[in-house]
C-alpha cells in the first residue's frame, strides 16, 4: 500500500538524510517513540487488513478496480477534508511547500499501489497477491543499501527470509495453485508502488501532518483517477445492488464504507504516523501485521481457523520483525 507496505516505481527526487534526533532527547524518550510507533503501526495494519475483503466484494460485484479505488479514496478524501483544514489551521504555506510530497503521495501511494493490487486480487487469491506486494520490503532494503549506503547486516537479511518465508506460510501456499502471470504482474507493480509508500510517509522534511498528507493525497488520488476515467484510459464501473460480504448480502454501501473510512482514511493516517516514528525499513516490517489481522478477521468473522503451519507462519514473521528492529541504528538515518 506500502505503499508499500501503501510502493514502488522510481522516486521522482533523489532522497535526502534527515537530520538525526537531538542526543538529549535521551534513550528513554526514544524508546517511547518507537512504542508508540509500533502501536500506530498495528492499528494501521488492522484496518488495511479489511481492505482485501472489502475490496474483493465490490469488484466480485461488478466494480472495477479503478472504480473501487475512485470510491475508496473519493469518499476517504471528503471524510478527512474538515479534520485536515482543522489541523492546518490556517497554515496555508504547509500546502505550498508540500505539494509535490502530496502529488508523488498521490499518484504513486494511494492510486497506483491500489490500482494495482485491485487488480491481482481480481485475477487471482488475495493471499498470494499479499505475498507478492509484501516483496516491496525486500525493496526498500535494497533501496537503502544502493542509494544510502546502509547495507544489510545479518540480523536483517535472515528477517527478511524469515518474515517472508512466515508470510508463505501464513497464506498456505504449499499446495498446488494456479497463479495468474497478468496477476502476478500486477502485485510485484503494487509491491514498487508500496516500497515508495513507506519511503514517502516517513518522509517529514515538508513539515506536513499525517492527517494532511493523507487528505492530500486522496485529493490529487481522485483527481487523478476520475480524470482518467473520463478519458476511457481507465475503466470506471459501479455497481449499486447487493454484495456477498461475510456470507451474507449487504448494500453495497456497506464495504465501501469500510474500504474508504477504516482501510483508507484511518488507515493510511496512521501508517504515516507509524513510519515517521519508525523509519521505512522497521515500519514496512510492523505493516506485515496486516497478513495476520486479515487470517484473524477470516478466523473470527468467516470461521475460517488458521491452519498449524499458518500459526507457525505468524511466529516466524515476529521473529523477523524483532530481528530487523535489533538491527536497526539506535538512531535510524531516514531517507526523506
Amino acid at each position: 500500500m506500502t505503499t508499500i507496505g501503501t510502493a514502488d516505481g522510481p522516486i521522482a527526487a533523489a532522497p535526502v538524510i534527515s537530520a538525526p534526533a537531538p542526543r538529549s532527547a535521551g534513550l528513554g524518550s526514544g524508546l517511547s517513540r518507537r512504542s508508540a510507533g509500533v502501536a500506530i503501526g498495528l492499528v494501521s495494519a488492522m484496518c488495511f487488513g479489511t481492505s482485501g475483503t472489502f475490496g474483493s466484494a465490490l469488484i466480485a460485484a461488478g466494480w472495477s478496480p479503478p472504480g473501487a479505488v475512485l470510491g475508496r479514496v473519493g469518499i476517504a478524501a471528503l471524510a478527512l477534508t474538515i479534520p485536515a483544514l482543522l489541523t492546518l489551521r490556517g497554515r496555508w504555506s504547509l500546502l505550498r511547500r508540500g505539494a509535490w510530497q502530496m502529488i508523488l503521495f498521490g499518484l504513486i501511494g494511494v492510486d497506483a499501489c491500489q490500482v494495482c493490487y485491485f487488480n491481482a486480487i481480481a485475477r487471482m487469491d488475495v493471499g498470494i497477491a499479499i505475498l507478492l506486494e509484501y516483496m516491496g520490503i525486500v525493496l526498500i532494503v535494497g533501496w537503502l543499501w544502493l542509494r544510502h549506503g546502509q547495507r544489510p547486516r545479518v540480523l536483517t537479511v535472515g528477517g527478511v527470509v524469515a518474515a517472508l518465508g512466515g508470510l508463505a506460510l501464513m497464506l498456505d501456499l504449499t499446495g498446488s495453485v494456479t497463479v495468474s502471470i497478468a496477476g502476478a504482474a500486477w502485485a510485484l507493480a503494487a509491491a514498487v508502488a508500496m516500497a515508495v509508500y513507506f519511503f514517502q510517509s516517513a518522509d517529514g522534511s515538508g513539515g506536513l501532518p499525517p492527517l494532511v498528507l493523507t487528505w492530500g493525497g486522496m485529493v490529487v488520488g481522485s483527481a487523478a483517477l476520475a480524470a482518467l476515467g473520463l478519458t476511457g484510459l481507465v475503466p470506471l464501473r459501479f455497481a449499486g445492488g447487493d454484495v456477498t460480504l461475510l456470507g451474507h448480502p449487504v448494500s453495497w454501501v456497506v464495504p465501501l464504507l469500510g474500504l474508504s473510512l477504516a482501510a483508507a482514511a484511518i488507515a493510511y493516517v496512521t501508517g504515516i504516523a507509524a513510519a515517521r516514528r519508525l523509519g521505512a525499513k522497521f515500519g514496512s516490517f510492523v505493516a506485515m501485521a496486516e497478513v495476520l489481522f486479515a487470517v484473524a478477521f477470516a478466523w473470527i468473522l468467516l470461521h475460517q481457523a488458521p491452519a498449524t503451519t499458518q500459526f507457525l507462519g505468524g511466529a516466524l514473521i515476529l521473529l523477523g520483525v524483532i530481528a530487523v528492529r535489533l538491527d536497526e541504528p539506535a538512531e535510524p538515518i531516514l531517507p526523506a
